[in-house]
């Protein structure tokens, strides 16, 4: 049965890979992996009653990630449709796309630590298809834009899922982690930003031919101060996510939601007077329909397949055999950074966390710190290694092989310049 499983995974993982050239949707890749995996899991292990009970523990957690994510991209389309993003574009003034860059990747650095790095690529993308026209230069920074993002999350507690979860498991403490990782989250950006910006001197910015979204019709009826409220609005209820989550204990899915329904009545009432055909482009109902939800099928597609590898154990031997096979924890922890570029990074340090004990390894430890930088940055190298580089490949359409070709290297060039700067700060610093 493992072997079956592990097959089935790589050819669902390949097809995935390899969405462009064999012309099949991720999405329809994912939900059909996820369904053999699970049919197979259930068939030979022949008790019913565990299976569904563990099906319901993924679910769970699933189901969590894609009501958050749902939420949050919600949030975005409002403040876009009432034009809010031009509170920022408007203030971005330079002709030059290695300046530019440089600012995106800054924002999105510190975006990120606050927002989750999903949220803030959703945010950046949107705001640089309202500065660039010409689509490959959306390419570049929408990488630039995912190693950014992953960089940001990788030192604050709320910033990545994987390190939210080592802070919720009591592996890093909250002032630790912001001083060990920091540094090396930066070199980590700051290098493939400054071969990426050296790539683009000389180049101009060119914009689209109209700021406000050309095409829209109606797009431009919204006052600034309208602009303004749902732009603030929409960002305040993403930075209270996880204030919210810190005073309740309930899981930031909730936070969201309860936000949204903040945002929809304000948008109802801010717009009750106006008449249906000038208000219906700017009403959630509207948004909804316009959230990417094949995208949303893909992360519930992935995330039910990688759980069977997990309650199949598949994951934690695997985490004992490198222990066996290695021995010296930099290297498994840098391994293990590299292999969260091919599977997603949550089950990779949920296994982990399972698979090195707190009496061994107490809170703030060398192993804890450098997973948190690995496994938050790691997922930069391949597009379909982090939440945000599903998204920006969604939201941009990047193929993967252009991501390979043009990206990977500059991530993994950044991966291990911050790799050495962590150890280096480590020995200085213990």
């Amino acid at each position: 049965m493992l072997t079956m499983l592990i097959v089935v995974f790589i050819i669902a993982y390949a097809a995935i890979a390899l969405e462009h050239p064999i012309k099949v949707n991720k999405s329809a890749s994912a939900l059909i992996g996820a369904g053999l995996l699970w049919t197979i899991y259930a068939l030979f292990t022949g008790d019913h009653h565990l299976v569904g009970e563990q099906l319901n523990e993924s679910l769970a957690a699933t189901a969590q990630i894609v009501f958050f994510l749902m939420g949050a991209m919600t949030i975005v389309e409002v403040v876009d449709a009432h034009n809010g993003f031009e509170v920022i574009t408007s203030r971005i003034k330079t002709t030059k796309l290695s300046t530019l860059m440089w600012l995106v990747g800054f924002v999105t650095f510190f975006l990120s630590s606050v927002l989750d790095n999903l949220t803030t690529t959703i945010v950046m993308i949107s705001l640089i298809k309202k500065l660039l026209d010409k689509h490959d230069d959306r390419l570049f920074f929408a990488g630039i834009i995912v190693i950014a993002a992953n960089a940001g999350g990788a030192w604050s507690p709320i910033g990545d899922v994987t390190t939210t979860m080592l802070w919720i498991g009591g592996q890093i403490t909250t002032l630790e982690i912001m001083k060990g990782v920091f540094i090396p989250a930066m070199i980590n950006m700051i290098v493939p930003l400054a071969i990426t910006s050296y790539i683009l001197r000389g180049r101009e910015v060119v914009s689209p031919a109209s700021a406000h979204g050309s095409g829209h019709g109606p797009h431009q009826k919204t006052t600034p101060f309208e602009q303004n409220l749902m732009f603030t609005m929409g960002i305040g209820i993403l930075v209270a996510v996880p204030i919210f989550k810190t005073i309740t204990h309930l899981p930031p899915f909730m936070g969201i939601l309860f936000g949204l329904g903040i945002l929809w009545l304000v948008g109802e009432l801010l717009h009750s007077k106006k008449e249906d055909e000038h208000k219906e482009h700017l009403t959630l109902v509207r948004a909804l329909k316009h959230i990417d939800m094949s995208s949303i099928v893909f992360f519930i597609g992935i995330l039910l397949a990688v759980a069977t590898l997990e309650h199949t154990h598949i994951l934690s031997n695997l985490a004992k055999w490198l222990n066996q096979a290695v021995g010296r924890e930099d290297v498994i922890v840098s391994i293990i950074g590299m292999v969260s570029a091919i599977v997603d990074n949550v089950p990779i340090v949920a296994a982990s966390m399972g698979m090195y004990s707190m009496a061994q390894y107490p809170p703030d430890s060398f192993l804890w710190e450098f997973m948190a930088y690995c496994a938050g940055t790691g997922g930069s190298i391949l597009i379909i290694g982090s939440a945000a580089g599903v998204a920006a490949m969604g939201l941009e359409k990047i193929h993967f092989f252009w991501y390979v070709k043009r990206i990977s290297g500059l991530a993994l060039v950044g991966y291990f310049g911050g790799i050495a700067a962590y150890i280096i700060q480590y020995k200085l610093f213990h």
